[in-house]
C-alpha cells in the first residue's frame, strides 16, 4: 500500500522498476457482458455489480461492452478504453455471443501489443477458462469439485517475481498462501498437467499459484502473460469486499479485502500505462 500511495503522490518516474507508456489519470475499464441464464428475469445481458465496484474502488471508469456487436464497433471501442476485464459466469466458451466479443479484444490486444500499445486484459474465473482457450486454441478444461469453497493458494517460485503480486506487503502476500482468501465457484478449470503439456500455454504464461479439488485434483488458480500484460485467477476477488451473502464462500477478513484491493490497484494502474518491470528492483516480499 505504501508504495501505491507514494506512486499516486510522486509519479511513476519516481519509482526506478516502474515502466511509463504515457500516464492516464482518467482510465476506463471494460467489462464485458454475458448472456443471462434467466432471460425473463433479469433480461439478455448483465453485468454483475461487484466487478463494477471492484474496479471503480481503485480509480477507473467503467464502461460496460455489449454483445453482438460487429467488428468495427468493438475495434472502436477498443481504441476508447484503457484495458477489459472478462468476468466470470457460465457460458459456452466455443459458441457463446460472450466468448466471440472475448476473442475478437484478445485478438485486438496481442496485436496492439505487437505494435507497442500496453492493453492489459484481466479474466476472473470463466475469463481465465477463455484466455487458455484463446491462447491454446482448444478446450482444456477439466471437471472439478470448487464449488463454494474459500482455499489458500499455493504459490508456485514464479508468483514471487510477478508483476501481479509486486505490489503486495510481505504479510498480506504471505497470507494468501497461508490463509482461505481466494473464493471459487467453478465446476470446470484447467489443470496443471495439461496446462504444462500444452506448449503454446506454457510458453504464454507463467503459473503464479495451483490448487486442489475436494477430490485432490490439482488446478492453475492465478497466472500471468510472459510476454502480454493477461492475467487471470480461477477464484474471485471482487468478492471479498463486494459481496455479502452468509451461505456463499466470501472471505472479508482483513487480509481478504487487502488481497482484493492491490489486484484492482494492480490491474487499474495497468491501464494507466503505469506498471512494473519486475527485473529491476527486488520483490517486497523477499
Amino acid at each position: 500500500m505504501m508504495a501505491a500511495l507514494l506512486l499516486l503522490l510522486l509519479g511513476c518516474s519516481s519509482f526506478p522498476g516502474l515502466l511509463t507508456v504515457q500516464i492516464n489519470q482518467r482510465p476506463i475499464i471494460g467489462i464485458l457482458a454475458q448472456e443471462t441464464l434467466d432471460l425473463y428475469r433479469y433480461g439478455k445481458t448483465y453485468i454483475a455489480a461487484p466487478y463494477v465496484k471492484y474496479l471503480e474502488s481503485a480509480g477507473c471508469r467503467v464502461v460496460p461492452i455489449r454483445l453482438n456487436l460487429t467488428h468495427e464497433e468493438y475495434e472502436r471501442i477498443f481504441h476508447s478504453i484503457n484495458g477489459i476485464l472478462f468476468p466470470g459466469g457460465a457460458g459456452n466458451l466455443k459458441t457463446s455471443a460472450f466468448a466471440k466479443a472475448a476473442k475478437t479484444f484478445y485478438e485486438l490486444a496481442l496485436k496492439a501489443f505487437d505494435a507497442g500499445d500496453h492493453f492489459p486484459i484481466w479474466g476472473t474465473c470463466l475469463g481465465l477458462q477463455l484466455l487458455t482457450m484463446f491462447t491454446a486454441g482448444k478446450d482444456l478444461l477439466i471437471n472439478t469439485d470448487t464449488e463454494n469453497i474459500a482455499l489458500p493458494l499455493n504459490l508456485t517460485n514464479a508468483a514471487a517475481s510477478s508483476k501481479m503480486f509486486w505490489d503486495f506487503p510481505p504479510d498480506v502476500y504471505k497470507a494468501l498462501s497461508t490463509e482461505p482468501l481466494t473464493g471459487n465457484f467453478h465446476h470446470f478449470s484447467i489443470s496443471v498437467q495439461a496446462f504444462l503439456e500444452d506448449e503454446k500455454l506454457s510458453k504464454f504464461y507463467s503459473i503464479l499459484s495451483t490448487n486442489n479439488d475436494r477430490k485432490s485434483v490439482e488446478f492453475v488458480s492465478t497466472m500471468e502473460g510472459i510476454r502480454y500484460p493477461f492475467y487471470g485467477v480461477q477464484w474471485h476477488p471482487e468478492v471479498n469486499r463486494f459481496q455479502w451473502q452468509q451461505h456463499k464462500a466470501f472471505s472479508h477478513s482483513p487480509n481478504a479485502v487487502q488481497v482484493s484491493y492491490f489486484l484492482a490497484d494492480f490491474f487499474v494502474n495497468e491501464g494507466t500505462g503505469c506498471f512494473w518491470d519486475t527485473s529491476l528492483v527486488p520483490h517486497p516480499s523477499s
